[in-house]
């Protein structure tokens, strides 16, 4: 047993410890003399109370791990469904790795991987997907380090994640809107519907049950929201009647195609009534946007539109809040019917008369 130090390439003076424990070298990198010091008396001491014990490794299997990961997901997270589909293409990658073996090596190697196989498919993945997939197995290594599954530093956090397009929010006008309904058919037409007429967000639409919807107020009744906060929302005659039309196959308004599951997206179909309706760079996301901006250009008032589109802090709702023209000119027209039957307007400065006038003195003092 002993101390020694070592000079790095940058002249950086590092002390070491040197000693044996049940049957093996050990040497350890402290930092001071003092402290390798003060480190080796406490590792003797430990040795010989019989305290001393060597961490056993945690060979848990990324597989194996992925899978208790999306049940904990499915409890704590509302976005579970997003890392359900990140994991599709993470396991085939990592599923016989052990997690504390994985490195950020092993992350570069992946995202590389990534991008090939989508060039092989001629279909370029955008670099924001490859983000959200290893921003949930950045979670998945903190989650392990919670539930002692892992040891170590996580190897995503010094991972460079790709440059992400700047999306701008694009607002639908009238005439458009309309045509992305007559282009779409069957559910999506109703999901769209329901969408531009509530400004709901894609996941709270397509949780809907049928017990979720009162026909008899004319309410939905939002359970899961990116808050936590349920909401109900009014329905106006539209909504009302594309939800009555649709025939219940499960207990899911827009049922998938095994039992009691939902559908979870419509990326695809989308897409395809855009194209149809000649709407370029449209997200879904916007049809909430554009709800909201016809709201507030119709002058409802944003507390309300707050209410409406679940949102935590009006800062949020105040960005569907654009000062057009006609906005500013209805804006001045209401101050103007405010004053003009309260004023006389016909006594003008010139029918004043003189002695009303203060004249302007010209006596030097």
């Amino acid at each position: 047993m002993g101390i020694y130090r070592m000079i790095g390439k940058d002249n950086k003076e590092t002390w070491y410890i040197d000693y044996y424990a049940d049957g093996k070298r050990v040497r350890e990198a402290v930092g001071s003399k003092t402290a390798a010091k003060g480190a080796l008396a406490t590792r003797q001491a430990d040795i010989l109370r019989g305290e001393y014990r060597f961490k056993k490794e945690k060979k848990i299997r990324f597989e194996d791990f992925a899978k208790n990961y999306l049940e904990y997901a499915k409890v704590n997270k509302r976005s579970w469904l997003r890392d359900e589909s990140s994991l599709k293409n993470l396991i085939p990658f990592f599923k016989d790795m052990v997690l504390s073996k994985i490195n950020p090596q092993h992350i570069e190697d992946y995202k590389r991987m990534r991008l090939d196989v989508e060039t092989m498919r001629k279909r370029k993945t955008k670099p924001a997907t490859i983000n959200r997939e290893l921003s949930c197995l950045k979670h998945m290594f903190t989650i392990a380090a919670r539930f002692e599954k892992f040891e170590g530093k996580n190897p995503v956090k010094e991972t460079k994640l790709f440059q992400e397009r700047q999306y701008i929010m694009k607002i639908l006008n009238e005439e458009e809107s309309k045509k992305l309904i007559n282009t779409s058919s069957g559910f999506l037409q109703t999901l769209i519907i329901v969408a531009l007429n509530t400004g709901m967000r894609k996941g709270e639409l397509l949780n809907l049950r049928w017990t979720d919807i009162d026909f008899n107020e004319d309410y939905i009744y939002i359970k899961q929201t990116k808050s936590n906060v349920p909401r109900k929302v009014p329905m106006n005659s539209m909504v009302k009647n594309a939800l009555a039309g649709m025939k219940k196959k499960s207990d899911f308004i827009f049922a998938g195609k095994k039992p009691k599951m939902h559908i979870t997206d419509v990326y695809v179909w989308f897409k395809d009534a855009c194209r149809e309706a000649g709407i370029n760079d449209l997200r879904f996301h916007d049809l909430r946007h554009t709800a909201a901006t016809f709201m507030v250009m119709r002058g409802i008032d944003l507390v309300t539109v707050k209410e409406i589109l679940g949102h935590s802090d009006i800062k949020m709702t105040m960005r569907y809040a654009h000062p057009t023209p006609e906005n500013k000119r209805r804006a001045v027209a209401v101050l103007g019917s405010i004053f003009e039957s309260r004023i006389d307007t016909n006594r003008t400065l010139e029918q004043k008369e003189d002695s009303e006038i203060p004249l302007l003195s010209t006596t030097k003092h």
